[in-house]
C-alpha cells in the first residue's frame, strides 16, 4: 500500500515552490547523512524514545551516527519537515543503509530478530 501524498497538481502553482522547499536544508542535511553512515538516527533533546534507541545501538555495537534537533521546547516546525518528508510521524527516526526503519521499539525488534545485523551485511 502506497502512503497517499497530495498530487502536485492539487497545490496551486502559486504556493508550489513554497511546499517543495519548505525547510530543505534540514531535509537534505538528514539526506546527507544517511548518504554518508551505514546507521543514522535522528532525534530530539528531552525525547526518551531516541535515548533508547541509541542505547540499544550501543549495546549490540551497532556504530550510528546521530542528528539532533531541538528539543519540546523548540524547533519543532523544522522537524515537522522531516515528518512530512519521511511519513514517520515520531521520533527518533532510525534509517538503516538509507532505509528507514522507524523508531526506538522498531530497531529493538529489528535487533532481536537478527534483521537489523542482516542489513548492514
Amino acid at each position: 500500500m502506497a502512503r497517499p501524498v497530495l498530487d502536485e497538481s492539487l497545490i496551486h502553482p502559486a504556493i508550489r515552490d513554497k511546499v517543495a522547499t519548505n525547510r530543505m536544508e534540514l531535509v537534505r542535511e538528514v539526506q546527507a547523512a544517511i548518504a554518508a553512515h551505514p546507521v543514522v538516527v535522528v532525534g530530539m533533546a528531552m525525547n526518551p524514545m531516541p535515548k533508547r534507541a541509541r542505547k540499544l545501538l550501543d549495546e549490540a555495537g551497532v556504530a550510528y551516527h546521530y542528528l539532533e534537533y531541538g528539543s519540546y521546547f523548540n524547533t519543532w516546525r523544522q522537524r515537522n519537515a522531516l515528518k512530512m518528508w519521511t511519513g514517520w510521524p515520531t521520533f527518533p527516526m532510525v534509517f538503516v543503509k538509507g532505509v528507514l526503519v522507524g523508531g526506538a521499539d522498531d530497531v529493538g525488534k529489528l535487533l532481536a530478530s537478527g534483521e537489523l545485523q542482516k542489513m548492514l551485511g
